[in-house]
């Protein structure tokens, strides 16, 4: 059985007068150490499959199991817990809290159900000498640039040593050359962490990176490694 295993998932969005199936019996098989991109026009669903994955939301049908816990199976206060100390998220908008520094924003995790130790504070100071932030750590996100956010998200989501990683376009709103450093923190960190890593993206010089590349289609995900052409991806 794979370490993140996902059956016949479906998302289906409905209101008075229709109902649209954005997910259509998906299924994805992906173990520790592994990274998959997920390509495919604007609204095809991949923020969506993302959220799932990330427990943000819930699929309509399907399961989802990560080191053979289905976490739609617990109750809400365990679902949350299951989240923060198994899936780390990195997003667009990096939500950092703009009232807290470098270093608090990456202890964020730590803070969900008790006080970060020592032993955390070290490793969140150490991931963040590993993203080229050692000397930022008492700085406001107002005083970073937009690479340096994002490299805070990066660092925070690896806090607690998660067995998923999931990014969602990290590289969206960077220029070339912090999208170069970011795509390439994404791939090392949470490698050498052996944990999965799953990026939904745009950037076709972000997809190729990554060791698989998979496109949202009809609702489900048709393998494309290798046959990223040379350009923007279609959105």
């Amino acid at each position: 059985m794979a370490d993140l295993q996902v059956r016949k998932l479906c998302r289906t969005f409905s209101n008075q007068n229709e109902s649209l199936t954005i997910l259509d019996q998906l299924d994805l098989d992906l173990n520790r150490g592994e990274n998959l991109a997920i390509v495919g026009p604007s609204g095809s669903g991949k923020s969506t499959l993302l959220q799932i994955l990330g427990v943000l939301d819930k699929p309509t049908s399907g399961s989802v199991e990560l080191e053979g816990k289905n976490p739609f199976e617990l109750g809400e206060n365990q679902q949350a817990k299951f989240r923060n100390e198994h899936i780390g998220f990195i997003f667009q908008d990096h939500h950092l809290l703009p009232q807290w520094n470098v270093l608090e924003n990456t202890l964020l995790p730590s803070l969900a159900f008790s006080r970060p130790t020592p032993t955390l504070q070290q490793r969140a100071k150490s991931l963040l000498d590993r993203v080229g932030l050692s000397h930022r750590l008492n700085h406001l996100p107002s005083q970073l640039s937009g690479g340096e956010r994002e490299r805070v998200a990066v660092a925070r989501a690896l806090l607690l040593n998660p067995t998923l990683v999931l990014a969602d376009e990290p590289t969206g709103n960077l220029d070339q050359e912090n999208a170069e450093r970011i795509g390439e923190l994404l791939l090392e960190v949470p490698k050498e962490q052996n944990a999965i890593l799953v990026v939904v993206t745009h950037s076709n010089d972000l997809a190729k990176k990554l060791s698989r590349c998979c496109e949202l289609r009809r609702g489900k995900l048709v393998d494309v490694t290798g046959q990223i052409a040379t350009g923007p991806l279609r959105s």
